[in-house]
C-alpha cells in the first residue's frame, strides 16, 4: 500500500500515481446542446493581414462542400465577422444558452457584436474578461451539430489565443501572413506559440500576395516579393495558399455579402483541414477490422490491405480502428471462452 503524502514524509514511490501530481486538463466542456466535431483556429502574429477574411473564406468553402460550419469570433475588441456576413443581433438567449445567428449560407456565427446594443459600441475590457467571454462562446453558446468550428483569433500571442488553446479542443491552426519582410519574425512567433501549446500547425496562408493587372494579367507584387516559401521550409510546415488582392472580395465584405464569396485559392487549406478524420470515421472502420482479425493474426498485413478501401485519409485513423477492433475481438473471445467453461 502506498504511503500518504505529507509535509514530513515524501518519496518518489509514495507520490507515484498521486492525483495531485497528474496534469489537469484545462479544457472547458462545450454546451450540452452542442456537438462540435472539429475546431480549427485561424491566427496571425500581427493585425491587418486578413485573418478574418481567411477565416470566412475557409468557412465558406467548407459550407459549399456540404459541411455544417460555424465561426466563433474570438477577436472581441475588433470583431468583423458579423459585418462581413451582414448578420445583426441581438442573439437569442434561453435558459440552456445563447443561439448563434445564421448567415445566408447557413454558417452559424457568434460574436460580441451580436450581444452589444450597437455594433459600433467599443469593448473596453481587460485581458481576463476577454478570455472569459471567449470561454462562454464555447460553454454557453448552443452550436448544435457542427462538423467544423473556425475560431477567428485576435492578432498576437496574448490572453485570448492562450485561452483558446487551453480551453477549446483545437485540432490545428492556420497561420495568416502577408509578403512584408517583417512578417518573417511574426510567423515564427505564432508558430513557436503553437509548438509550446502542443497545437498542430496545418500550414501558412499568405494574403495580399500579389495584384493581377486587369489589362495584361501580370502579377504585381504590391508589398514586395514573397518570402513565405523560405519561412515555411525553415519551420517545417507548408504553404496552404497565396491569395491575391481582389477588390471584389473586399466589396462583398463591405456590403455584408461575404456568404456569396468562393475563394478557390484556399482549397489546399480546406483539404488540409479535412485530413483530420472524425471519430465516426474511425468507428465505422472498426467492423472491417473485426471481421478480419477474427480470422487472421497478422493485423498489420490486414490493415495495409483494408485501409485503401476505407473512407479514411490518415494512417492514424486506421491504426486507431485496429486497436479498437483488437480489444473488441479479445472481449468476444474471452466472453465465448467463459460461457463454454462448465460451472
Amino acid at each position: 500500500m502506498a504511503k500518504e503524502c505529507s509535509n514530513t514524509s515524501c518519496s518518489k514511490e509514495s507520490c507515484e500515481g498521486c492525483p495531485s501530481k497528474q496534469p489537469k486538463s484545462m479544457l472547458e466542456e462545450m454546451n450540452s446542446q452542442s456537438n462540435v466535431k472539429h475546431v480549427i483556429g485561424i491566427v496571425s502574429g500581427k493585425g491587418g493581414v486578413g485573418k478574418s477574411f481567411v477565416t470566412a473564406s475557409l468557412a465558406n468553402r467548407m459550407a459549399q462542400k456540404g459541411y455544417k460550419v460555424g465561426i466563433l469570433d474570438a477577436d472581441i475588441t475588433g470583431p468583423s465577422i458579423p459585418k462581413m456576413y451582414g448578420v445583426k443581433g441581438p442573439a437569442q438567449a434561453v435558459d440552456a444558452g445563447i443561439y448563434p445567428i445564421e448567415a445566408k449560407n447557413g454558417i452559424k456565427v457568434m460574436s460580441v457584436n451580436l450581444l452589444l446594443p450597437r455594433e459600433d459600441e467599443p469593448v473596453i475590457w481587460r485581458g481576463p474578461i476577454l478570455a472569459n467571454m471567449v470561454k462562454q462562446f464555447w460553454t454557453d453558446v448552443i452550436w448544435g451539430d457542427l462538423d467544423y468550428l473556425f475560431v477567428d483569433m485576435p492578432p498576437g500571442t496574448g490572453d485570448v489565443p492562450l485561452t483558446v488553446f487551453q480551453s477549446l479542443p483545437v485540432e490545428g491552426i492556420v497561420i495568416v501572413s502577408s509578403p512584408q519582410d517583417l512578417v518573417k519574425m511574426i510567423v515564427r512567433k505564432a508558430y513557436k506559440m503553437a509548438q509550446m501549446m502542443k497545437i498542430n500547425v496545418l500550414g501558412v496562408v499568405e494574403n495580399y500576395s500579389y495584384l493581377v493587372c486587369p489589362d495584361c494579367g501580370k502579377h504585381i507584387s504590391v508589398f514586395g516579393e514573397s518570402h513565405i516559401d523560405e519561412i515555411v521550409a525553415e519551420l517545417g510546415t507548408e504553404v496552404l495558399g497565396k491569395m491575391p488582392i481582389n477588390p471584389l472580395y473586399a466589396e462583398a465584405a463591405d456590403k455584408g455579402a461575404f456568404h456569396a464569396v468562393e475563394n478557390e485559392y484556399l482549397d489546399k487549406a480546406v483539404e488540409k483541414s479535412l485530413d483530420n478524420p472524425s471519430e465516426e470515421q474511425c468507428e465505422n472502420a472498426v467492423p472491417f477490422f473485426m471481421l478480419f482479425l477474427t480470422k487472421f493474426e497478422k493485423e498489420k498485413l490486414i490493415f495495409k490491405r483494408i485501409l485503401p478501401a476505407l473512407n479514411c485519409k490518415r494512417f492514424q485513423c486506421g491504426e486507431n480502428a485496429v486497436q479498437i477492433a483488437k480489444k473488441q475481438v479479445k472481449n468476444v473471445k474471452e466472453s465465448t471462452k467463459n460461457s463454454a467453461t462448465p460451472t
